[in-house]
């Protein structure tokens, strides 16, 4: 995201004031919004300078979300009012613009003396861009800019092949990502062993590095953070699942995910993505508690580092080949897929509850992602966008390998013609059909629609498309 630098403070911003003398260290809150075990954080108190925590509303994806209702937006705004407490309480404050990233950045250059920042990294290409900008304006200022991992186990670069070229197929990768976890241990506190990949970072030890706000120079300029109606957001009425999990839920994660109608999975995607919770923590947790569960922490950095060495896949096929599937133009078809309208009950009732809720069950994901792809023939891209807008837990890059997998383009050793058949999928997974009658109260009664695709010929058309295309 490149833009002008625009230096005018802006209605979110005080005037410029004259230049504090204390020179002060700043860590920037993005996706790790927590002050327990933050490995950026962490080496910032460590660093020796007082260190003022930052929050940004990028103004740049604000203004894109379509929906102003946002739920993410709300929740992000009330974790960040709950860091902004906390840290009061500690004596410490949280500065909390709102702007363009770079603008904002060459204000604070101008507003205290900033010596140093931390922050964790971000593979998203978005990311990359800004983060680029803001190290050059910081080195121009004589300032370090310094980045952590802390949103996956690891990282690019981390876990590849023996000839140092990345994964591209999920198993060998699990399996080599295993075997470095368990490659290196150390010694934690009380002398006992702990992995080393997963320690956690004792953050709590140094907060009385924390800027204390009271005598500080620059004081005044810190202030109060804009509400979510001064951001052109309100309230969404949607709930926002918890960060505790059940500990019989990780126990016998194996054994319920995959039916929709038990509260069988952990529903941390939000927290995973916006770092209200330590990836190394859960991780922790897991194992020895239940494999399955850790196999999807796994899946998060697979799909993580495929996005950083592949970072064509954002919006074109891992398997170049694939763009030469000739999808349907169908928005009416699009539109009731959205809309839960399709006469299949387990897709319908997947969407409805992702348009009610933000949150669609794991499997279902799948079922409502293939039907799309493999019964409708519409681009993979369309559901992959619409999921962006809806999901709570919407991460780019599991989210794209998601939908990949599901259109049979991305880097799943199975070929193309692995299509869910949805009647099947719901006798295995919801043979009461109790998720079902939960989303479509109308199912079984003459209001319910006819299925818009019969099953057979859908398959064979898909079949004979994906032929013709990758022949």
């Amino acid at each position: 995201m490149s833009c002008i630098l625009n230096l005018i403070p802006n209605r979110f911003s005080p005037s410029l004031q004259i230049l504090p003398l204390t020179p002060i260290a700043v860590f920037w809150f993005r996706r790790d919004l927590r002050l327990h075990d933050n490995a950026g954080l962490y080496h910032a108190l460590k660093c020796g300078l007082p260190v003022l925590p930052l929050f940004i509303f990028d103004q740049n994806i604000l203004e894109a979300l379509p929906s102003k209702t946002d739920a993410r937006v709300e929740f992000i705004h009330q974790t960040v009012y709950t860091l902004k407490q906390s840290l009061g309480d500690l004596g410490s404050a949280m500065l909390v613009r709102y702007g363009e990233p770079e603008a904002v950045w060459a204000q604070l250059i101008k507003e205290f003396k900033i010596a140093k920042v931390f922050t964790n990294r971000d593979w998203e290409q978005y990311a990359l861009d800004r983060d680029a900008i803001v190290g050059r304006m910081l080195a121009e200022n004589d300032s370090s800019f310094e980045l952590s991992k802390d949103h996956v186990i690891f990282e690019k670069g981390e876990v590849l092949k023996g000839d140092g070229t990345p994964y591209t197929v999920f198993t060998p990768y699990s399996k080599r990502w295993l075997e470095k976890l368990g490659s290196k241990k150390v010694s934690d506190a009380s002398g006992n062993k702990e992995l080393f990949y997963v320690k956690s970072y004792p953050t709590e030890n140094y907060f009385d590095n924390f800027l204390k706000i009271k005598g500080f120079e620059g004081a005044e300029r810190v202030g109060e953070m804009p509400t979510l109606e001064q951001l052109g957001f309100s309230a969404s009425g949607i709930s926002i699942p918890p960060t505790v999990v059940e500990r019989g839920v990780v126990r016998n994660y194996d054994k319920t995910r995959d039916f929709p109608a038990i509260d069988g999975t952990s529903k941390l995607g939000i927290h995973f993505r916006f770092g209200t919770i330590s990836i190394r923590e859960k991780a922790r947790h897991a194992l020895g508690l239940n494999a399955t569960f850790l196999n999807e922490l796994i899946w998060r950095d697979f799909y993580s580092q495929i996005l950083a060495h592949f970072p064509h896949v954002a919006d074109r096929p891992f398997r170049l080949d694939y763009e030469r599937i000739e999808w349907r133009d169908a928005p009416e078809d699009f539109d009731r897929w959205k809309n839960g309208k399709t006469g299949y009950p387990i897709v319908d009732a997947g969407m409805r509850q992702l348009n009610a809720t933000g949150y669609i069950h794991n499997r279902v994901r799948m079922i409502v992602a293939s039907f799309l792809t493999k019964h409708l023939l519409i681009d993979w891209r369309l559901g992959e966008a619409y999921f962006a807008e809806k999901l709570l837990d919407f991460d780019l890059a599991s989210n794209n390998g998601g939908w990949q997998w599901a259109a049979g383009c991305g880097t799943d050793a199975a070929p193309y013609f692995r299509i869910f058949n949805p009647t099947e999928q719901t006798k295995k997974f919801d043979s009461e059909y109790k998720y079902i009658k939960k989303w479509v109260p109308e199912f079984g009664t003459p209001r319910y629609p006819l299925p818009m695709v019969d099953h057979a010929f859908a398959r064979t058309r898909c079949l004979d498309t994906y032929k013709k295309a990758l022949k």
